[in-house]
């Protein structure tokens, strides 16, 4: 198992993004990933790149994820939102134009079937979606949104540019891009390709991601890279830079059996969806997540800091004491912290653990090694709210 998650073994069948060429021109390390080739790292480094884009400005290809449009058949975004409110626990009615949120499919027990980001067009929404996931997320909004025209681009790539020096990057080429704020969505011109960029990104920096026409997004990526605060970064770095800013990973960190309260993600769920909202419930696993919400859950998605230099890696057993006899966990993601300077990773506690300060064991190669229970995120966001 990989710290990325879940991966394609069989090298005959992947895909490939717009960007593969370049990757291959900077010598990236290629490694399969989500059904796709992709860049692990490039010769900076994987410590060096994660730096790199906590001190300036990392461009990353996020291609393989999926771009989808949702269009009401009566042209009304008002309908598209309602429609799609009836898949997720989330104010998507009450999204301003040019505007995006998180949020995340349910399933009828509850669990997070994905997690993606919703986008207000005007009169459609755009949904970002994970690869691994895309195919499924797409049939099922085809099969449940009966009054809505569900359609995968086939045709954008979409990178992400991200670091304390990405806003002046993309400035060289539309100064305009001061003006937004995070979660902002606007049509913007780069080096003459009309793209759809975003302030967002999953890296816990300031950033922007960028969907750009497949046949131009060479072309626009070696525009950025031109900039000397710019490198090309690979997943191996965005691994170690969204488990810093305490962010999930779908397959690791939240699936099917997690519940978005168990998983600390009840912040994505906006007041007028809870109960006593206007328009509460109406989603699949409404019924639990509700009670979650009103009682509390039973465990909590929490960081964890191990002692010393060693790493604790993703499906380590949590323990309460440090023997076998007292399990209480996983560990779901873990690695190295650059920024940190120290070994960061998240799991499940049950919710008498959660509290910063608790102490837990991770069994490693048969020893049991402590743990403390710390808040969420390991850096300080940099978004420009």
């Amino acid at each position: 198992m990989s710290p990325l998650g879940d991966q394609t073994n069989d090298q005959t069948v992947l895909k490939q993004t717009p960007l593969h060429a370049l990757h291959l021109s900077l010598n990236a390390k290629m490694v399969p990933f989500a059904g796709y080739d992709m860049p692990v790292q490039y010769p900076l480094g994987v410590m060096k790149e994660h730096l790199h884009t906590r001190a300036a400005a990392g461009l990353f290809d996020v291609s393989h994820m999926g771009q989808v449009i949702v269009r009401a058949r009566s042209g009304s975004y008002a309908d598209a939102a309602l429609a799609l409110e009836k898949l997720v626990p989330v104010d998507i009615l009450g999204l301003k134009e040019g505007r995006q949120r998180y949020g995340f499919f349910t399933n009828e027990n509850g669990g997070i079937l994905d997690d993606l980001m919703i986008t207000n067009r005007g009169d459609h929404l755009l949904v970002v979606v994970n690869a691994a996931c895309k195919d499924d997320d797409v049939a099922y909004m085809k099969a449940n949104l009966a009054d809505c025209d569900v359609t995968l681009l086939e045709d954008r790539a979409l990178v992400a540019l991200q670091g304390p020096r990405a806003e002046a990057v993309l400035a060289e080429f539309w100064p305009d891009v001061t003006g937004m704020k995070f979660m902002d969505v606007r049509d913007v011109t780069i080096h003459d390709v009309s793209c759809i960029v975003s302030r967002s990104g999953y890296s816990g920096e300031d950033g922007f991601e960028i969907s750009i026409p497949a046949d131009k997004a060479e072309q626009v990526a070696k525009a950025l890279l031109e900039d000397p605060h710019c490198e090309a970064i690979g997943l191996g770095a965005r691994d170690s830079l969204r488990l810093e800013a305490g962010l999930c990973l779908y397959g690791n960190d939240i699936d099917t059996n997690t519940s978005p309260i168990e998983a600390s993600l009840e912040w994505a769920i906006q007041k007028v969806r809870r109960p006593g909202g206007a328009r509460a419930g109406g989603y699949p696993g409404a019924e639990r997540i509700e009670e979650d919400l009103a009682k509390g859950p039973v465990r909590r998605r929490v960081g964890l800091k191990p002692e010393g230099k060693a790493p604790v890696r993703a499906h380590a057993g949590l323990f309460a004491e440090d023997s076998p006899e007292s399990p209480i966990g996983e560990v779901t993601s873990g690695t190295f912290g650059p920024s940190t300077e120290g070994p960061v990773a998240m799991g499940y506690v049950p919710a008498s653990l959660a509290e910063p300060g608790s102490r837990v064991f991770a069994e490693v190669r048969g020893k049991y090694l402590p743990l403390t229970v710390t808040a969420l995120p390991f850096i300080t966001p940099t978004y420009k709210r």
